[in-house]
Order: structure tokens, then sequence, then C-alpha cells
């Protein structure tokens, strides 16, 4: 791919300022669109420090269809990675998550169907698998089931099959079916089926990429909403325990934000990516509970013990973590980061950086809404 103009919905953010520095390194022009908003930026609709000067920004909303056009002037390619992003807050904020994910990708398309571009890629979520894949204990793979609410509130966590036995959680491909068990779940599906079906009846080559738990420096501490590991950070910054629901025994995959810039950039030049969706994780099962330690440990308070809620969240999973194998094969994408360089990376950033801690509040919230048993 040569160089090239590339627009990048979201651009101001965490993901975005960091695939914006991995393209213009390689050569691209960037223009970014983004909203600022509060909840991830803090008050004032400034540009944040750590946005390269040498992005073009656009303050506009995505939902705004002529702030949309004039993003879109001069552009080859696209990566669409502006989004409400929070399990918890989407089942109670149920219109402005559908507004910003939903419409906000179609207000997009429609501009797109105007004036095409050379590749579209949007950024869709491990969310949308629900739990992960598992294996039952005559050795078949199988769906996780929904665990039931008698079953949450005795504080058993793990899933077990229709005769009661526990299930052992194996890295989920991209071919297990969809269970949208959270209002964001079900946009970020939407997001990439939207974008994939107009891709295909319009021939704009498209690439779903559903990012796992994506972690590393510049992300809003002070959003509840945000990557649980950034939530740990700003409790510790403020001297609180992290709080932990169920148990803290969870499975996740936490990917490292320069190995999602990475595949963003392979989606955008692989033309053999054109209409796939692709993992983009570690394809490493780390729990909750010892990442939790582990940021404890680098930013040297590993006195304060994580605090275990054994309380239940509404829209959550208990294991899911990334099989990897398509994007190797298809883009060459290889994790660069491993989990403890990361984590220093993150730590070094933490110094001098200030943060509001929300996470009780925002439980707070769920708990006054019944979200949480």
């Amino acid at each position: 791919m040569g160089r090239k103009h590339i627009l990048i919905t979201g651009g101001a953010g965490f993901i975005g300022s960091h695939l914006a520095d991995e393209l213009l390194a390689h050569g691209h022009r960037v223009r970014a669109l983004d909203a600022l908003v509060p909840q991830v930026h803090g008050p004032g609709y400034e540009r944040p420090d750590y946005l390269s000067p040498e992005v073009e920004l656009h303050v506009g909303d995505v939902r705004d269809a002529q702030a949309v056009r004039r993003a879109l002037e001069g552009v080859d390619c696209v990566v669409h990675l502006a989004s409400a992003v929070g399990v918890g807050q989407s089942m109670y904020e149920v219109a402005h998550y559908t507004s910003v994910n939903n419409q906000g990708t179609a207000v997009l398309l429609q501009a797109l169907i105007e004036r095409p571009v050379e590749r579209l890629v949007v950024a869709s979520s491990m969310s949308v698998y629900g739990e992960g894949l598992y294996l039952t204990p005559d050795g078949r793979t199988a769906p996780g089931p929904e665990r039931s609410l008698s079953q949450l509130q005795a504080g058993d966590w793990e899933p077990r099959d229709a005769n009661g036995a526990r299930l052992t959680p194996v890295p989920t491909p991209e071919d297990k079916t969809p269970t949208l068990s959270s209002v964001y779940a079900l946009s970020k599906f939407d997001q990439e089926r939207l974008c994939l079906l107009v891709g295909r009846a319009y021939r704009i080559p498209t690439v779903a990429l559903r990012f796992f738990n994506v972690y590393g420096p510049r992300q809003a501490l002070s959003n509840p909403y945000t990557g649980v590991l950034a939530i740990f950070a700003s409790r510790l910054l403020n001297g609180n325990a992290p709080l932990l629901f169920e148990d803290g025994l969870q499975q996740r995959d936490f990917v490292n934000v320069h190995d999602v810039a990475q595949a963003c950039r392979l989606a955008l030049q692989v033309e053999g990516a054109a209409g796939q969706v692709l993992n983009v994780g570690s394809g490493r099962a780390v729990t909750v509970r010892e990442v939790a330690r582990a940021v404890g440990e680098v930013m040297g308070l590993s006195r304060m013990r994580p605090a275990v809620t054994g309380k239940y969240r509404m829209g959550d999973i208990r294991h899911c973590f990334a099989d990897i194998t398509r994007a190797r094969e298809v883009l060459g994408y290889a994790p660069r980061v491993g989990f403890q360089e990361g984590l220093l990376e993150l730590s070094r950033w933490l110094v001098g950086q200030a943060a509001q801690d929300r996470a009780a509040q925002a439980r707070a919230e769920l708990d006054a809404r019944g979200l949480t048993v």
C-alpha cells in the first residue's frame, strides 16, 4: 500500500491516537474525526496533548452527516473506531449507546455510499461472543451457556452443562456463534454487520476486527466504563483497592494497544483481508484477579489487595479469550508486546497522571437499577 490519506473516526481517543502514530510512522497522512466527549477526554473539548501534531483533527460527531462528509473529503481509507464503550453503562444508557454506535455507523455508511473509499476497517468487540468457547467433560467443544440467575445468586460462577458438569474454557474463534448479552455487544455486532453488508453491496473492501481487552498508555483513567485495567489503575492512584466482580477468576485476553494498532494497519493494506471478521487479541488468557495484582505490583502498590465483591454485573460473561489463528494467517498479525512489558510501559505513563476514581459511583448506578446480583 502506497502513501494514503486515512480517516480515523474516534481518532483522538486511546486506540485512535496510537493507530495515528502507527500510520504516520509508515508514511501515511492521517485525519481524525472525534467528538472529544467529556466522559473520555474531560471537560473543555480540547485537543489531547498526546495526539500527534501531524494529525489533522476535525472536532465533530459521527452522527452529524455534514461533519462526516467534510471529514471524508480527499480520504482514501477509513478506520471506524468512534463508539460509546462500556458493557455496564450500555445497560442503562440504551438510547445513547444505540444512537452513537448504530446510528453513527449508519450515518458514516450513508456518506460512504455517496463517496466510496478504497478500504473500510471497523472496530468490533469480543463482547459479541458473550460467553467464549468451552470443552465439555467428554471433550466436545460447545458455546458457553448463559448462567442462570439462581446459579449466580448462589455464587456458583462457572458455566455448566445440562447435567451440572463444569465446562473448561478454550480459545474462542471467529466462527463461534455470537451471543449478544448486553446493549453494547448488540451495538458492536450491528456495527460490524452494517459495515460488511454495505461494503459488499457498494464494493468497498471492508474488514471487521474484534478487539479483545485493549490496554496501554492514554486510556481514559477517569472513565469508569473504560477497560478494566485502566479502572484498576485509577483506583490504585487514588489509594483504593481494585474492585472485582464475582470471584475475580474470570479469564480475559489483554492485548496491548500497540498490537491493536499494528492489526488495524495490516487490515488496511492486506488485500485478502477484505470481507473478513478477525479476532485481535494476545491469544493468552489471564484472570482478572491476576491483572489487578500485576497492576498493583508495577505501580509499587502491591499492598493494596484487590477487593472481591462477590457480585455479578448484568451483561458480564465468565470466560472469553481469543483464538488469533485467522488473524495470523490472513494479516500476518503477531502480538509483539508481552503482558509484563506492556504493564511496565503503562506504569511509566501513569507517573504524574491524575485520575478521578468513579468506579464506586458507577457500581452504585448499576446497583440502583438492579443490574447487579
